[in-house]
Order: C-alpha cells, then structure tokens, then sequence
C-alpha cells in the first residue's frame, strides 16, 4: 500500500495505484502524486496578484453558489442515484471554495440556498449550464494567472467541471 496525495487540495488516498481522479476535490490523475513528491498547491502562502485574488474571489463566489444549488437538486431528485450524485457533486464544489480560502488565507463564507427545479431534466440541464460556465472562466483564469501554483489550480478545476458535463450528459441520455 501506498500513499498518494492530490497537490490540488492535499487529500491523501492510501492504495495500491493512484486513482483515477482525486476522491475529495475531482482532480484528475495527473495532479495526484506519490506522498513523498508531492507538493501542494493550497499551502503556499506567496503573495498573490491583484488578477489571481479577483479570479479567486469570483470562483469561490461560484463554486460556493454550485454548492448550494446542487444541495437543493439533490434534495429534490427523484432517485436515490440522483440524489447520491448531487450530494457529492455538492462536495466537490464545496471543496473547490475551500482550495480558495486557503489561497486567499481567508474564512469560508457562510453557505447560502438557492432554489432548483423538482424535475430532474431541469436539474440536468442546468448543470450543465453551471459546470459549462465555470469550466470556460477557469480555463480564462488559468491562462492569465501569474503565480504557477494558481495557474495549476485553475487548470485543475476546468478539467474537474468538464468531468462533471460528461458525467451529468450520460444521465440525459
């Protein structure tokens, strides 16, 4: 047994081979390494641009509104697949906000509500609207971050929204 560790948000897996994609944060293979070469992104502490603290103020702005949408989406699902699916999808985003606490050395802002369709197409398609949104902010964010560390983040979390298209796509289908 192993221990791999995800330089995006620093969960450790202990496991045989590393996972596909981090179990806490989404993040996928290629940002999870072996625990004695990781290096994490969210406990640097630099000092951040002005355009890296604006980008992360707006994430977790959005990452922490996805949190709340998707609480209500699975509160309201209609299966107990569904509701799973929200819940941890709700986990994620809530994770993300994290990740830019830490980067912002700040609290986490107080979690509000937000309200949803009771049909889970609705639901579908709005997250997919969500996820679309924030995957093509961060991949703007990513290409015009200074600091390395950010840049990593924000590329790390596109590739997390796009994974969660795909996932929610196969539920229309």
């Amino acid at each position: 047994m192993k221990t791999f560790i995800c330089e995006v948000c620093g969960y450790a897996y202990l496991g045989e081979e590393k996972p596909k994609n981090c179990p806490f944060c989404g993040a996928r293979h290629a940002f999870i390494k072996e625990g004695n070469v990781a290096n994490p992104v969210v406990n640097v502490k630099d000092v951040l641009s002005d355009v890296s603290k604006k980008n992360l103020e707006e994430t977790l702005k959005l990452e922490m509104r996805a949190n709340a949408i998707y609480t209500c989406m699975a509160g309201k699902a209609l299966t107990y697949e569904i509701n799973k699916m929200y819940k941890r999808l709700a986990k994620v985003e809530l994770e993300h906000a994290i990740i830019c606490t830490k980067l912002l050395n700040i609290e986490l802002p107080e979690i509000g509500s937000e309200l949803c369709s009771d049909q889970d197409v609705e639901n579908f398609r709005k997250t997919i609207e969500l996820e679309d949104h924030a995957s093509s902010l961060y991949s703007e964010f990513a290409k015009t971050s200074e600091e390395k560390h950010v840049k990593i983040m924000f590329t790390a979390l596109n590739q997390v929204e796009l994974d969660h298209i795909i996932l929610i796509k196969k539920y229309i289908i």
